[in-house]
């Protein structure tokens, strides 16, 4: 029996809703799900009574609940008791970062800054599955993550959205509107990082076009931006997607960056923790990505 399930199953117990339970958790509803699964087949009883429209407590769920917050309020004095200890010294807390972020990660840093004074936040970047890895091993305290991952051993706390961009030429006959159908992207050749490199990504843009009604022709690969967006501005006819935040600081002459429409692909990301207690620094960090996340809205 874990903390973090008795954790969500008085959390569960309390909203009898799945949903507002993973809102107040700040995780996705389906590890909600599944650590109560877990829970309860450990217990060998039902916890909740499930339908389509309600959730209640079923009789074992009943005599659990005292010992639940009995559980959860000794551990919130234990970690209180640690806290204090922890605040008398310096701590440095280590995150992984991708490219793209723009004024998000700008966002966290300051708000991370005013919610934790004494502590120093270090920026790491590194593939994501190194960064994963480093997460798991504890070299790193967490890593944002564009896309969800399955299997990673860790928490992926949503964060915001991102809408993509399409960069093209600015003398292209499409760089005159306001916004951009993906059909009407077909037949230019698209230039993208390969799928071994960032499979989200590569799955996002690929799943938009084939939504859009066709399949998309893949150009020469994506290398750097300032290659990309240079051979983009000056070379033949060709496409390529940026995150908002991110094309918003490219200004580059005789690239145009135009929203994406018809879908209008955006991409998820997600703060990766181990699933455990976080301390002080890093309960911090968590409310200093929530608190970008909310001013995105």
């Amino acid at each position: 029996m874990e903390i973090r399930q008795l954790r969500y199953f008085l959390t569960v117990a309390e909203e009898l809703h799945f949903g507002r339970a993973a809102d107040r958790l700040h995780i996705v509803q389906s590890a909600v799900s599944q650590q109560v699964r877990r829970l309860e087949h450990e217990l060998g009883a039902e916890l909740f009574d499930r339908t389509t429209r309600t959730v209640a407590l079923t009789e074992a769920g009943r005599q659990l609940l005292p010992h639940a917050r009995d559980v959860l309020a000794a551990e919130a004095r234990a970690r209180a008791a640690i806290d204090r200890l922890r605040t008398e010294r310096a701590v440095t807390l280590r995150l992984g970062t991708s490219s793209g972020l723009g004024t998000r990660l700008e966002g966290i840093l300051a708000a991370f800054a005013r919610l934790a004074p004494d502590a120093q936040l270090e920026l790491v970047t590194a593939a994501t599955d190194t960064r994963l890895k480093d997460v798991r091993s504890g070299e790193l305290t967490a890593t944002l993550l564009r896309g969800e991952r399955e299997d990673t051993g860790l928490e992926l706390l949503p964060l915001w959205q991102d809408p993509l961009m399409v960069a093209l030429p600015a003398g292209h006959d499409l760089a005159a509107r306001d916004g951009i159908d993906m059909a009407d992207l077909a037949g230019l050749p698209l230039r993208l990082t390969p799928q071994t490199r960032n499979p989200a990504l590569f799955d996002l843009v690929t799943r938009s076009c084939r939504a859009a009604g066709f399949e998309p022709v893949l150009g020469p690969e994506f290398t750097t931006v300032q290659d990309t967006l240079a051979t983009i501005a000056y070379g033949k006819p060709s496409w390529t997607v940026f995150y908002a935040p991110h094309a918003d600081q490219l200004p580059v002459p005789g690239v145009a960056f135009r929203p994406l429409r018809n879908p209008a692909p955006a991409m998820r990301t997600y703060l990766a923790v181990r699933p455990d207690p976080p301390g002080a620094g890093l309960r911090a960090l968590i409310e200093a990505c929530h608190a970008v996340c909310e001013q995105s809205h």
